[in-house]
């Protein structure tokens, strides 16, 4: 009982604290709260997260927003066709000493930092986007043998732009799966534009304040993994996943438009990230109504339509709404 008190204050405390974060963040980013509470979670659940917009929405002031509002130590790599993997990773040089000896020394390159924004992600090369894959899942990278550790936390937040496409490599599978969620960065409302109006265009600017640092991010990830998740959230989280998988036998009804599913990530990434949007919200625990808001950053980068189905017009957005739909309906009727 005494454990339960301390979870509940300390998941308290973390949501106070939270609020004042995000507050932090609205002074210079204005509006998407959806897109801040999204990035927010991701990172509270230790996780990447990839922006997806058009340029000009502020994905690149959000990233540089969330390392002063987080404390994080960060970098910036602009991805461009001739990047290489050793502008991203460190490379060894051969150094002289005064006495005439030589020994290599390790260079660190911006990998090697507790937040890294990665812009424009698709325009380097398969070979250099490969250079992130270690990193991004075990937060470490192997050079000329040896193991050298990140940053600690790590976080990854790439940015893409979904219309030009000219120039560009698609991100592969297996390096899509490592995000812990797509974050879709829409046009702001009237409202929230005329607000960035007359925040950015006159002689002062706003800027935001610190109110975590490394080690409070980490003890605040570690709050989430405590946080209760009610069996009905979970079996929820099941039905949604395995019912967007073509093989299963849950998956039969859009057998026909998916060519691959998500994965196990997938279902881990939703038990981690409900727990976060509730918190956000001010809640102890999270309800089915998370699972149902989070069922597209978590899933629309994880699953691929068959080919009869982009013949069709069909989108990955609309099959995971009625993936959704349906696996509500079994849960409320369970």
């Amino acid at each position: 009982m005494a454990e339960a008190a301390e979870l509940v204050a300390e998941i308290e405390a973390l949501g106070a604290r939270l609020a004042e974060a995000r507050a932090s963040v609205a002074q210079r980013f204005i509006g998407q709260e959806k897109v801040v509470d999204q990035v927010l979670a991701a990172l509270l659940c230790g996780g990447h997260a990839l922006l997806v917009g058009l340029p000009g929405l502020g994905k690149t002031m959000l990233v540089d927003t969330l390392s002063t509002v987080m404390g994080l130590h960060s970098s910036r790599i602009q991805f461009t066709p001739d990047l290489m993997p050793a502008d991203i990773l460190g490379s060894e040089v051969l150094e002289t000493a005064a006495d005439g000896s030589r020994a290599f020394r390790f260079i660190e390159g911006p990998v090697f930092c507790q937040l890294l924004m990665a812009d424009e992600i698709n325009r380097a090369s398969p070979r250099t986007q490969s250079a992130l894959l270690q990193a991004m899942q075990e937060r470490e990278v192997t050079i000329a043998g040896q193991h050298r550790p990140l940053g600690r936390p790590f976080h990854v937040l790439a940015t893409q732009n979904p219309i030009e496409q000219e120039g560009t490599y698609p991100l592969p599978e297996a390096q899509l799966d490592r995000f812990l969620l797509q974050v879709d960065v829409d046009y702001p409302t009237r409202a929230a534009e005329r607000d960035i109006l007359l925040a950015t265009t006159g002689a002062t600017e706003t800027r935001a304040t610190p109110v975590f640092d490394a080690e409070g991010l980490i003890a605040a990830q570690a709050v989430i993994r405590r946080m209760p998740v009610g069996d009905a959230v979970v079996e929820a989280i099941l039905d949604l996943v395995r019912s967007c998988r073509p093989g299963e036998a849950e998956g039969r009804d859009l057998a026909g438009s998916l060519a691959w599913g998500p994965g196990p990530r997938a279902a881990q990434a939703l038990m981690l990230t409900v727990r976060a949007r509730a918190l956000l919200e001010g809640r102890l625990a999270p309800s089915i109504a998370d699972v149902a808001a989070l069922a597209r950053p978590v899933l629309v980068h994880r699953m691929a339509l068959s080919f009869a189905a982009r013949a069709r017009g069909e989108t990955l957005s609309g099959l995971i709404d009625r993936a959704v739909a349906r696996s509500l309906k079994l849960e409320a009727a369970a």
